[in-house]
């Protein structure tokens, strides 16, 4: 059975989301304090590793516009909230379905060397290489035609990207406008590359600003 499920074409592009969404389910509620980090780290990088590493691009031909795009996308993100302060305090944002603006971080662990290292690997190494899998890799290409691996990376279909883009809002919560805008400037990226690594160097560098603009000015709310 096991070894029916590996070779599923599926198997290594949705393994690894699965197991990063079973963490924030379940994570706050194991009691680990602060080996929860290191932990978490550990169990996603081995379940790459040993689901995923065969497919996952490691080159990014397109490297410098990347680059551009992680660091626009970044601008993105931060603008509405920079400009407009009480902007994400809106009902269309803050609200039962999409949740507070909280961050994810307890308050407690918001200066611990520890927790903000390994939330950094996560933010900025690991989650990078799942969602891009997951997303653009899998998901973009299933939509299209569930024998994915017929469809190359980067095929356009209307639906396939629209639904996708959409998806990848609604897993951002209060912050689903500039996830929805983010997943559509992604998936644009992945049909005009069709290069999974330049998709992925594009979410790293965004998540890498991100999480240092989170530390240095104590925006803990953009780590969900």
């Amino acid at each position: 059975m096991i070894s029916g499920i590996r070779r599923a074409a599926w198997f290594p592009y949705v393994t690894p989301f699965a197991v990063f969404i079973l963490f924030l389910v379940i994570g706050p509620n194991l009691g680990l304090g602060i080996w929860e980090f290191p932990l978490r780290v550990l169990a996603l990088a081995l379940t790459l590793y040993f689901c995923s590493r065969h497919v996952i691009a490691w080159t990014a031909p397109y490297a410098m516009g990347s680059i551009l795009m992680g660091a626009a996308v970044f601008v993105l993100w931060v603008a509405p909230d920079f400009l407009w302060p009480t902007y994400r305090q809106h009902w269309l944002f803050s609200n039962s379905i999409t949740g507070p603006v909280a961050s994810s971080l307890p308050a407690g662990f918001q200066m611990d060397p520890t927790a903000l290292v390994f939330r950094t690997i996560r933010a900025a190494i690991l989650v990078p290489i799942i969602e891009e899998l997951f997303w653009r890799a899998w998901l973009m290409r299933w939509l299209i035609n569930q024998d994915f691996l017929k469809v190359p990376l980067g095929a356009y279909q209307t639906s396939s990207f629209l639904i996708t883009a959409v998806l990848f809002a609604s897993e951002h919560g209060p912050y689903w406008d500039v996830g929805l805008l983010t997943g559509l400037l992604y998936n644009w990226w992945m049909v005009r590359t069709r290069s999974l690594g330049d998709c992925i160097l594009a979410h790293a560098v965004t998540n890498a600003i991100l999480s240092a603009y989170v530390i240095w000015g104590g925006h803990w709310e953009y780590w969900l």
